[in-house]
């Protein structure tokens, strides 16, 4: 289980081989350090509004004096439900100073989905917006949920624009249905309560809980990732540590980040939120990027120089012609996460921006990033990057012994960021942890001599066509550069022949795009096996909110047809 560091001799100049935490008593320290460092530089920019670290100090101290007014100690799990509005950085900064472990929620739950989460966790409060209050009240009275804030789209954005704001929202595009909750607080008048109360200062230290980030439930039932100050923290350093020698040099009047992915995801949180505050970097929020035409509007107003993002947004925003006219010379770093970056995208996005896309790696249960590409990289590389520092990748065969350099195995990882262990799980942790203390992400993939790790797929994802693997992955690859293609994704089916067979399911870009042509155009590109058996043209694929492509959800409706 001891692998030499090779990927140590890869790293880019002035890159360390270790962090240390220590340098940060908590998470809470982290902002405090933030808001007296930058106080007058903008932290958040949302529908042309800004906060400044000043301002996020001032309400979310607001904020936390209101919850421990409530009575909420240290270690309540409070649940934040919202888009990428102002009111998030100001509910989790507030959270964390309250003393209080923040439960991201997805605002687009289903009651059942909410439910499950808010009973797991334990939440005693939740802040969320008003449009997925509804959802809430189905569910609230089988919950342990005591305080409810509710905020508006509008709250933050001053008088007179939240106003027409909350209208629109409310009147004219009719997006908040109609609820019941008694008892709940207005959110703007939690933050008036509690500016006239001083939070009482809570000892934190690196073993308190800071954040349960609940995966995707693509196994299952959704599990909380108990991830602690000392675990975020170490993340968000060793990012620091790979990136900032790059960004450093682009921050001048202070650094632009390009915050499209939601808040509540792990990824955004940790590159946008936590390395923000950092930097003293201004995020500005993306409320919803699947309105891809505004989302360009406000890539222009903004010289951007960082940009976290997954596969799935980088093609669509190359899809509109306004993406040519911004203005990207200073962007520094396109990072790519959350599921294989193709390197069509990459290649297309390289050359109207200037900036490849840099694919790294992790999981909610490392906080997220384990690997990372070298941001001096210049062309994709199909990789996932190396290890970063302090941290030990293994690859593993089934029996949980290292494979030789350049052989499948699977993705273990060992470091300060890997999670405690699942909320209340010790039977689900004890399968993920091995006796080393590496965590195994069941994801299949390569590391070659120099350290660089390639994903090859999930276990689970892999198609056994008469004895040969077949990783989607690669398929998916081949045929998204097929000039007709908009997005695709394979499953496998069951096939009384083969055992399996690949399915292909396709959004085309050319609508004279025919199975016949892409059928002759993946003869030519992958060998016999590989070859889908069937092709099904779809108008979308269906995905998280994060912009996965859920391959389950079309593998078991492939499955039952």
């Amino acid at each position: 289980m001891n692998n030499e560091p090779i990927w140590l001799g890869s790293y880019p100049a002035g890159v360390p081989a270790t962090i240390d935490p220590a340098q940060y008593r908590s998470l809470v320290h982290l902002f405090e350090e933030s808001f007296a460092k930058f106080g007058e530089r903008r932290a958040y920019a949302c529908m042309d509004r800004f906060l400044t670290y000043r301002e996020l100090d001032r309400f979310s101290r607001a904020l936390a004096a209101w919850l421990q007014g409530r009575g909420l100690r240290k270690g309540a799990r409070v649940a934040v439900m919202m888009p990428n509005v102002l009111q998030y950085p100001v509910a989790v900064a507030a959270i964390l100073r309250a003393g209080c472990t923040v439960v991201n929620v997805n605002p687009l739950y289903t009651p059942r989905e909410l439910e499950h989460q808010l009973r797991d966790s334990g939440a005693e409060a939740i802040i969320l917006l008003e449009n997925f209050a509804v959802t809430l009240e189905k569910v609230l009275s089988r919950t342990a949920v005591r305080h409810v804030v509710v905020g508006t789209m509008g709250d933050m954005l001053g008088l007179g624009k939240g106003t027409l704001v909350n209208f629109v929202v409310r009147r004219v595009r009719k997006m908040v249905p109609a609820y019941e909750l008694p008892g709940a607080v207005p959110f703007k008048r939690a933050l008036a309560e509690g500016g006239s109360m001083a939070p009482v200062p809570v000892e934190l230290g690196h073993d308190d809980i800071a954040f349960l980030q609940y995966t995707g439930g693509t196994t299952g039932l959704s599990k909380g990732a108990t991830l602690t100050h000392r675990n975020v923290i170490a993340n968000m350093l060793q990012n620091d540590a790979w990136a900032g020698p790059t960004l450093r040099d682009a921050a001048g009047g202070g650094l632009v980040t390009m915050c499209a992915l939601p808040l509540y995801h792990i990824l955004a949180l940790n590159a946008c939120m936590l390395m923000g505050a950092r930097w003293g970097a201004m995020n500005v929020l993306i409320p919803n990027p699947r309105d891809m035409p505004g989302f360009v509007r406000e890539l222009s107003k903004y010289r951007v120089n960082f940009f976290p993002g997954v596969n799935t947004l980088f093609n669509g925003l190359l899809n509109q012609p306004d993406l040519a006219k911004v203005d990207f010379s200073g962007l520094r770093i396109t990072l790519g996460g959350g599921m294989a970056v193709q390197e069509v995208v990459s290649d297309r996005w390289r050359k109207v921006t200037g900036s490849p896309i840099l694919e790294g790696y992790g999981l909610s249960e490392t906080s997220p990033t384990a690997t990372l590409c070298p941001p001096g990289l210049d062309t994709f590389s199909g990789t996932i990057g190396l290890p970063v520092p302090s941290t030990e990748v293994a690859i593993l065969d089934d029996d949980g012994r290292p494979v030789p350099v350049g052989q499948a195995g699977e993705i273990a990882i060992r470091g300060p960021q890997v999670m405690a262990g699942y909320w209340n799980r010790p039977d689900e942790t004890a399968k993920v942890m091995t006796p080393h203390g590496y965590f195994k992400s069941g994801d299949v993939g390569i590391m070659d001599e120099r350290g660089y790790v390639k994903i090859v797929d999930r276990k689970k994802d892999m198609i056994l066509v008469s004895g040969f693997n077949v990783y989607p992955n690669e398929i998916e690859g081949v045929v998204a550069a097929h000039p007709g293609v908009l997005e695709c994704a394979c499953v496998g089916v069951p096939d009384a022949a083969a055992g399996e067979a690949v399915k292909l399911f396709v959004v085309r870009k050319d609508p004279n795009l025919t199975s016949e042509v892409l059928m002759a155009y993946c003869r030519e590109q992958l060998t016999g096996y590989k070859k889908p058996k069937y092709i099904e043209f779809r108008d979308a694929l269906p995905k998280t909110n994060v912009g996965k492509i859920l391959r389950r959800e079309l593998r078991d409706e492939a499955v039952a047809a």
